[in-house]
């Protein structure tokens, strides 16, 4: 997925969960923050970030913060641009082979999945996404704060496979230089235990790691998903 009209920002303060202050080209500017995330480890006053200049001229904010320097590496914070950039991979066909139908935001139950896919063999698949951003040591962990509504996904994705549904987890990993993905087992362990059942009970759980550039972001290679507490 590829962004346009980003530039570069120094990050000073979160006010709330929806905007941040960002100096950019000596001016303060408030911006929108992409992502709900607590991100305390990422947005620390002083750190580098690039943002997206937003087109809608009635929006009160006129930037998106969309990345965010972290040492050596680039860590996108967009968790709307996840959707996007799995759609784009899949119709790769990297993923699911044959695919004659690939739907966004399609509902089962009291859920609307992220993508819905259709097979050329008459199968037929939901995938639900969700964005990781939280990284320590090579370590990355979901979710970074409970989430209630990540449980009800797991649960309705498993009643997708009792109606005759192949079910998808894919937790795309915003940054590089990780080797393992987990629950985080201290913020939300309902939310562990209830992926270890939706994978015992055939929902695929799938991680990959993702090429990132202040104006791109492209899923890349598979990262282990450990389950074991």
């Amino acid at each position: 997925m590829h962004y346009h009209n980003v530039c570069q920002g120094i990050f000073l303060r979160r006010p709330n969960r929806f905007i941040a202050e960002v100096e950019i080209d000596g001016r303060t500017e408030i911006c929108h923050v992409k992502n709900t995330g607590r991100c305390r480890e990422l947005l620390i006053p002083g750190t580098e970030v690039y943002l997206q200049r937003a087109d809608q001229k009635k929006r009160k904010t006129g930037f998106d913060v969309i990345a965010v320097r972290k040492g050596n590496n680039l860590v996108n914070i967009d968790s709307q641009v996840v959707n996007g950039a799995v759609e784009e991979w899949l119709r790769k066909g990297t993923l699911l082979k044959d695919l004659s139908l690939l739907k966004r935001e399609v509902t089962f139950g009291r859920s609307r999945f992220d993508l819905y896919a259709e097979y050329e063999n008459g199968k037929k698949a939901f995938l639900e996404v969700k964005g990781v951003t939280l990284e320590q040591g090579g370590v990355v962990r979901f979710p970074d704060a409970p989430t209630e509504r990540g449980i009800r996904h797991l649960t309705e994705l498993c009643e997708c496979l009792a109606c005759g549904y192949q079910a998808y987890l894919i937790f795309v990993i915003q940054m590089k230089g990780v080797y393992r993905m987990e629950p985080n087992w201290q913020t939300h362990r309902a939310f562990g235990e209830t992926l270890v059942k939706a994978q015992q009970a055939g929902v695929h759980i799938l991680a990959y790691d993702c090429l990132i550039q202040p104006d791109d972001i492209v899923l890349d290679q598979m990262v282990p998903v450990v389950l074991e507490q």
